[in-house]
């Protein structure tokens, strides 16, 4: 556990709560190495099954730490190596939208630049019905990072995500919800307790046939062609009929109860 990032691992579930509510959680250099190294260990754990990531203090997280970029520390280094850093620390958006195991973020408050990016790299979004969600990158001079542009394009297609990148606006959750960028809008106050009722079902769900659909979609997105898409739905089909987990939930059906998954 860190300072910035808090981590809680029960039952297959890794929660990750950024803390630093005194900024509305803005990503520092801590932060952002924190969050890189969580989520790409997270990756690979067998006892991490779900994932949720939220905010501590009302927030999810308002993005980069303008005051520290406007202090001119962020421009210290040369190009090639501020570049280099950057895209390093990046990774944790990619981490979370590929890794073989859900993903959910839980966004109550401010939601917004690279904040916004890492949400949408998640498989669910559950935001508050008041959230303020915005790309905010242009009011500030900058051009956006952490995947948002690919992320929302995948997700909205190009000509929203321009409007949305170039003008900037503050949406409410029920709005991010009605045009499709988040998944769910609920009470303000709940989005983590849904978060987490979502998260621990599929921490107990069939932990590989998740990662398989995953990979599915993302070969799909990624616009691979429909015999290519098919190839890997067949291979990753015969994959899972060979798991634990198949083998039990075929008899759980038989025999009339709940699976009992072991991820395996």
């Amino acid at each position: 556990m860190s300072d910035v990032l808090h981590k809680d691992l029960q039952d297959g579930l890794l929660v990750l709560t950024l803390n630093r509510p005194e900024t509305r959680n803005a990503l520092d250099l801590d932060m952002t190495e924190a969050l890189r190294d969580a989520t790409a260990e997270a990756a690979d754990a067998p006892a991490v099954r779900a994932i949720v990531i939220s905010g501590a203090g009302g927030h999810f997280c308002v993005g980069g730490d303008v005051k520290a970029m406007n202090a001119g520390s962020t421009r210290s280094a040369p190009f090639g190596l501020r570049r280099h850093r950057l895209r390093d620390r990046m990774d944790t958006s990619r981490n979370l939208h590929d890794m073989p195991k859900p993903t959910i973020a839980a966004v109550e408050g401010s939601c917004a630049g690279a904040g916004l990016a890492i949400a949408m790299a998640c498989d669910v979004r559950i935001c508050a019905s008041d959230a303020k969600i915005t790309t905010a990158f242009a009011k500030v001079g900058l051009s956006g990072d952490y995947g948002g542009t690919y992320l929302m394009t995948h997700i909205l297609g190009a000509a929203k995500t321009r409007e949305l990148y170039l003008t900037s606006p503050v949406l409410s959750g029920d709005e991010a919800v009605g045009i499709g960028l988040f998944s769910r809008a609920v009470a303000a106050g709940d989005a983590l307790d849904t978060a987490l009722e979502i998260g621990r079902a599929l921490a107990a769900g069939p932990t590989l046939a998740y990662g398989r659909i995953k990979q599915n979609i993302a070969l799909a997105e990624g616009g691979g062609s429909m015999g290519e898409c098919m190839d890997l739905e067949a291979r990753n089909f015969m994959r899972c009929a060979d798991t634990a987990d198949h083998a039990e939930a075929s008899a759980a059906f038989v025999e009339k109860r709940a699976p009992n998954f072991t991820g395996t």
